[in-house]
């Protein structure tokens, strides 16, 4: 019981045909629906974003999606509209068995502010309230998959790792955008952490 299945943002705008498809995102599902089952505590997070989000290239005239602006919590990838509340391409993956999941933990709300981690907001200090929750069920293990590895599997895999959790990402179950390189550095990164890539 103090080990957790995180399943980040397994959802339709994230897969093949969606807004910010993922190359073979929609792969993975039936590994993770496997997976699910040897977990006593499965957490889905789901991207949520208000419409005219301040992380949509639409939201900043004169820019393209992939294109960079400077934030006040400091630099933002300009996303194509994506993972709008409510709408199909917020949903999770049809296929994807939601059922096992014990909390749902939704994340971009504040439409001024991006989220790709599962702990915290892209200014690194507000808290979606996820530590929380875990700490309270006395979990200190976490195994992530889900999309995208080097955005938000990584972000969310790092802050773990500093908040103390164990943490192992199963790069098998995962993919990535690789945007620029991306994924090697978040690799990298997630590696000096202390992140096991399995």
């Amino acid at each position: 019981m103090t080990h957790a299945l995180i399943v980040i943002d397994m959802q339709n705008d994230f897969c093949p045909g969606g807004a910010l498809a993922v190359e073979g995102g929609d792969t993975i599902v039936p590994g993770i629906n496997a997976l699910m089952h040897a977990f006593d505590t499965v957490v889905l997070t789901q991207d949520w974003h208000p419409a005219g989000h301040s992380s949509f290239a639409s939201s900043h005239p004169g820019k393209a999606p992939f294109e960079t602006t400077d934030m006040p919590y400091g630099t933002q990838v300009l996303w194509p509209d994506h993972c709008v509340q409510g709408s199909h391409g917020a949903a999770f993956h049809p296929g994807l068995e939601t059922d096992p999941a014990m909390l749902i933990q939704r994340k971009g709300m504040n439409p001024d502010l991006d989220s790709y981690s599962a702990f915290f907001e892209n200014d690194q200090s507000t808290p979606t309230g996820l530590e929380g929750w875990l700490r309270t069920r006395g979990i200190d293990s976490l195994t992530l998959v889900g999309l995208a590895t080097d955005f938000c599997v990584a972000w969310s895999a790092l802050d773990a790792a500093r908040l103390g959790f164990g943490v192992t990402v199963r790069r098998d179950l995962c993919r990535a955008i690789d945007l620029d390189g991306s994924l090697a550095v978040a690799e990298t990164q997630m590696t000096h952490a202390g992140v096991t890539l399995a």
